[in-house]
C-alpha cells in the first residue's frame, strides 16, 4: 500500500510537472526567433558548428516527442519543434543536438546510459509486477527471495533515473551555451529558451527522485521482513 501511495504522489507531481511544460513550450511557442529559422535548421546549424556529419535530422509524429538515438545517430524532432521558428522550437532542438555533441565527444554519463538501455528494458518490463507478487510472496511464504528481486529491478531503473540527470541537465547546457555564444538566441529569447528547458530538466528530476524514494520504501520493508 505504502508503495502505492509514493507512486500516486509522483505520478501527480509528474502530471502538473507535465502541464507546466506543455504551458511554457505552448508559451515560447509564440514567441518567434529573430533570425526566422526553424528547428530543423537550427539543429543542422548546431551540427555544423561542431563538425558532426553523421547525424541525420528527423520529423517524428506527437507533441514533444523530441529525442537523440544513439543507435542510428538521428536527431528526432517532433513536428512543432521541426518547422517551428520560435525560441521554444530552437530550445528543444538544440538540447537534442547537445546530446549529439556528447555522443561524438564520448560523454561518460551518456555512455553508461546507453549500456544500460538493454537490462533497463527487461527490469521496467517486471518490475510493475514484481513489487506486487514481492509482498504477497513475503506475507504468505516469509521469504524476501521475490522482494529481493523487485529491490534488484528496483535498483536498475533508478541507476539509469539517476544517471539521466546529468545527461538532459548537460544536453541543456551545451543548448543554452551555443544558442547564446551563436547569437541565434540572447537577451529574453535566451532567458525563454532558459526557462523552457529548465522545466523540461524538472520532470526528469521528478522522476529520478520517484525511483528513488520507491527504492528506499522496498528497502524498508525487506529489512522490516527480517523482523
Amino acid at each position: 500500500m505504502g508503495l502505492i501511495i509514493i507512486s500516486v504522489v509522483f505520478m501527480v507531481i509528474g502530471m502538473i510537472l507535465s502541464n507546466v511544460l506543455k504551458s511554457k513550450f505552448k508559451k515560447y511557442s509564440q514567441v518567434p526567433l529573430t533570425n526566422g529559422m526553424n528547428g530543423a535548421e537550427v539543429a543542422a546549424t548546431m551540427l555544423r558548428h561542431y563538425g558532426i556529419n553523421d547525424v541525420r535530422i528527423t520529423q517524428v509524429d506527437g507533441q514533444l516527442t523530441d529525442h537523440y538515438n544513439p543507435q542510428d545517430k538521428t536527431v528526432n524532432l517532433s513536428n512543432d519543434v521541426y518547422n517551428g521558428r520560435s525560441v521554444a522550437a530552437a530550445a528543444v532542438a538544440a538540447h537534442e543536438c547537445g546530446h549529439a555533441v556528447q555522443h561524438a565527444t564520448a560523454y561518460s554519463f551518456l555512455q553508461m546510459r546507453s549500456s544500460l538501455v538493454p537490462v533497463v528494458t527487461i527490469a521496467a518490463n517486471i518490475q510493475q509486477y514484481m513489487f506486487m507478487f514481492g509482498f504477497a510472496f513475503v506475507a504468505l511464504f516469509k521469504s524476501p527471495i521475490v522482494l529481493v528481486i523487485a529491490i534488484a529491478a528496483f535498483g536498475i531503473t533508478t541507476l539509469f533515473s539517476l544517471i539521466t540527470l546529468p545527461v538532459e541537465f548537460d544536453a541543456s547546457r551545451r543548448a543554452l551555451a551555443w544558442l547564446d555564444s551563436s547569437g541565434f538566441a540572447r537577451g529574453q529569447e535566451y532567458a525563454g529558451a532558459k526557462d523552457a528547458l529548465t522545466w523540461a530538466a524538472m520532470t526528469y528530476v521528478s522522476a529520478a527522485l520517484a525511483a528513488l524514494v520507491q527504492l528506499l520504501y522496498l528497502l524498508w520493508a525487506l529489512l522490516g521482513s527480517r523482523d
